[in-house]
This record gives structure tokens, C-alpha cells and sequence, in this order.
């Protein structure tokens, strides 16, 4: 992995695994399964269906088409998770697929096709819309687990009214090339 895409990108997709992690943290384990009613989704199913997307998408990612056939994407929003250890089992598995998969790219493979239900996408494109299904499901885990949390919610960026704080560390840095998560 060369390409400062490639290395960007993991690092990106580092991030939104790391703030879901850290509201699922702050919940028991029977919050993990809550819904707020019965057409919305727990955080325990939306982790499924993320990594059953991650694991389809990226097996076998640059030779067969990323909507497997073994894959039961209904399945994935059923209950099928019962206990914190299944659902971190299950999430890890998904983020280990995408991650290796994105280890194992040159920038020569970046405008290569690969095929999602038949529809062509330079290897850039496929790895776009997967940043942005990641990043648009973190955010709906994070939003619920700060329902759930109410008030005893720890911020997992800039806290409220630190603002000014946190923009002083950043600029009595040096000016210099890095990752914004280089100092989470």
C-alpha cells in the first residue's frame, strides 16, 4: 500500500471504526440490542449488516463481484446477535476484511473495475462508497448511543465549549503533513 489514497483512506476508515467503538463502549451490553420501535434498527443489527456488507464487498475484492452470492443481506436486520462478545466478534470480522483487502492494493489497482451487483467501479469508486456506508452507519450507532446515554454521554471529538482549548493545541503545533487522527 503506496498510494497516499490507499494510506488516507484506511486511516479514515480507522477513525469511524474507532468512534463506533467508543459509544458502544459506553453502553451495558443489553443497550446494544435496544430499539427505539419496530421498523428502527439496534446498534447490535446495524454492526451486523456492516460487516456483512464489509465482509461481501471486500472477499475476494478485485476478482468477483462484491454482492456475493452466499451473502443474506435481509438477514443481517434480524436479531441474531445475543451478547456483546458476538456482536465485537462479528464487527471485527467485517473491519479485518476491508482493512486487509485495502493492505493489499498498489496504486496500479486503483482504476481497475470491480463490479458491485454487476455495476462497474474503478477500485477508487468501490472503496468511496464504502467509506461512506461506514460513515453514514457510525453515525447513526453513535446518535443512538448518545440517546441512550443522555447526560452521561463523553464526547468522542471536540467537546462542547472546548473548542477554543482544543483549536490552541492544534495550532502550537508546527505546520506539518499528518492525519487529523494522528493525535486522537
Amino acid at each position: 500500500m503506496e498510494s497516499s489514497y490507499l494510506k488516507s483512506i484506511r486511516k479514515q476508515l480507522e477513525y469511524y471504526k474507532m468512534l463506533a467503538e467508543k459509544a458502544m463502549e459506553q453502553l451495558p451490553e443489553e443497550k446494544l440490542f435496544w430499539q427505539y420501535n419496530d421498523e428502527s434498527n439496534s446498534i447490535a443489527v446495524i454492526a451486523n449488516h456492516m460487516a456483512g456488507n464489509m465482509i461481501s464487498r471486500f472477499t475476494d475484492f478485485l476478482t468477483t463481484d462484491g454482492e456475493k452470492p452466499w451473502r443474506n443481506r435481509d438477514s443481517e436486520f434480524e436479531n441474531i446477535l445475543s451478547s456483546r462478545e458476538q456482536l465485537l466478534t462479528r464487527w471485527n470480522q467485517g473491519w479485518a476484511c476491508v482493512l486487509q483487502a485495502l493492505d493489499n492494493l498498489t496504486e496500479a489497482d486503483l482504476e481497475t473495475i470491480v463490479y458491485i451487483r454487476n455495476d462497474g467501479h474503478t477500485v477508487t469508486e468501490a472503496i468511496n462508497r464504502q467509506l461512506a456506508h461506514s460513515a453514514y452507519h457510525v453515525g447513526q450507532i453513535v446518535f443512538i448511543a448518545k440517546m441512550i446515554k443522555d447526560t452521561g454521554w463523553k464526547s468522542l471529538s471536540v467537546p462542547r465549549n472546548r473548542s477554543g482549548e482544543y483549536n490552541q493545541r492544534k495550532f502550537d503545533q508546527e505546520k506539518g503533513k499528518r492525519h487529523f487522527t494522528d493525535d486522537l
